[in-house]
């Protein structure tokens, strides 16, 4: 007999023994009463009484057989039970190699995790943010614009290439240049939250946080500290030794991306889902201070991933058409950028494709957004900058 039966079984047992325990002593007080009232009837109670007696011991004996055995062959069960939980997660449990492309652990060890719960509510918050801060949000509406975290780490940040959260909980905290301080995975979370979102902060002893510090935590499973896996973050795309053309980015936009996120950017409506695509510049999208509004994250970002169904295996762009089509995507109105007085407070340390001035160095604007970005990067390498 299967647990999913014996056991509603075995407690449907108990609990009518319990109720002939009380059916007893009902009958027991019951015969005392008499027997106090009528002395007559009393000794014909007596035995009646005797045999109450006898059978109320004899009830509460099997009972407590019954619940010391049920709760016995419970535990053996659940040992059983939590050693092959055991065994499953060892077989399962990734093994790190970084030689080897990385890939998201198997949902099993999430689902056997002591915070599967916290888990499984982070990754819910990743794919559908909208539900939770969008304009009708059930945690706190309007909090944020018309994206969801996955719109840029793709399929909740578990796809290899995709924006993916793999080196995460392995590298953080660290001392980021664009901050000047030591940053920590709630800080990077709030920083999409405000920049990619455009959107308000976490509170960072929230329950949501924590359950999308626990899920990121989770994506890392056996990375170690200061390891960063094969195929996390983004692909460096090769540099052009031409700037950037949004005109031609403009023509392949159109081309490959139109179908899905409009010839206005906003995002069309998705197939059998509540929610559209994501809106690629405007009011929705995302702010000048986020990652993908640098021309390199954008072009990492589309290289292996866009048009739909583009993999790092296949992609469907040319190095060229990937930085083409950001530099038109990029060079679209959107947010502006809300932190840019207290970003890179060493303007030494800025990334090369950081668009805002003033700079170390004597390149253009113009150069800083759209390339090339060659001579950039050659600059900050050469031995008379380093001294």
């Amino acid at each position: 007999m299967g647990s999913n039966v014996y056991f509603p079984v075995l407690w449907l047992v108990i609990a009518t023994l319990v109720i002939g325990i009380f059916a007893a002593t009902s009958a027991m007080s019951y015969f005392r009463l008499v027997m106090a009232e009528n002395a007559v009837v009393g000794g014909q109670s007596r035995r009646q009484l005797s045999y109450l007696k006898q059978l109320h011991w004899l009830l509460w004996a099997i009972a407590g057989t019954m619940c010391a055995g049920g709760v016995a062959a419970w535990y053996q069960e659940k040992s059983a039970n939590d050693k092959d939980i055991l065994v499953k997660r060892t077989q399962l449990m990734p093994v790190f190699d970084k030689n080897n492309m990385w890939e998201a652990p198997d949902p099993y060890l999430a689902e056997t995790d002591k915070q599967a719960k916290l888990i499984a509510y982070g990754r819910d918050i990743i794919a559908r943010t909208q539900d939770y801060f969008g304009e009708n949000g059930i945690v706190r509406p309007a909090s944020i614009n018309g994206m969801n975290c996955q719109n840029c780490h793709l399929d909740a940040g578990s796809k290899p290439f995709g924006n993916n959260y793999f080196a995460v909980g392995s590298t953080y905290p660290q001392m980021r240049a664009r901050s000047g301080t030591l940053e920590t995975i709630s800080k990077r979370v709030n920083d999409c939250f405000e920049r990619s979102l455009n959107g308000q902060a976490l509170d960072t002893t929230s329950h949501e946080m924590k359950a999308i510090m626990a899920y990121i935590r989770w994506l890392g499973t056996a990375v170690p500290k200061g390891e960063k896996p094969k195929g996390s973050g983004l692909v460096e795309v090769p540099f052009l030794k031409r700037p950037a053309d949004p005109a031609l980015g403009q023509k392949i936009y159109a081309e490959k991306c139109a179908s899905c996120h409009g010839a206005d950017g906003q995002g069309l409506p998705i197939p059998d889902s509540p929610r559209p695509y994501p809106p690629l510049w405007g009011e929705n999208s995302y702010n000048q201070g986020a990652g993908l509004f640098r021309l390199s994250r954008f072009a990492g970002y589309v290289k292996t991933n866009m048009p739909f169904g583009a993999t790092y295996q296949n992609p469907q762009l040319s190095d060229g058409e990937a930085w083409d089509v950001a530099a038109f995507v990029n060079s679209q109105p959107r947010p502006k950028h809300p932190f840019l007085n207290a970003d890179w407070p060493k303007i030494e340390k800025k990334s090369f494709d950081h668009p805002f001035g003033p700079f170390a160095d004597t390149f253009p604007e113009a150069q800083h957004k759209y390339g090339p970005f060659g001579p950039i990067v050659e600059f900050y390498k050469s031995p008379q900058k380093k001294s």
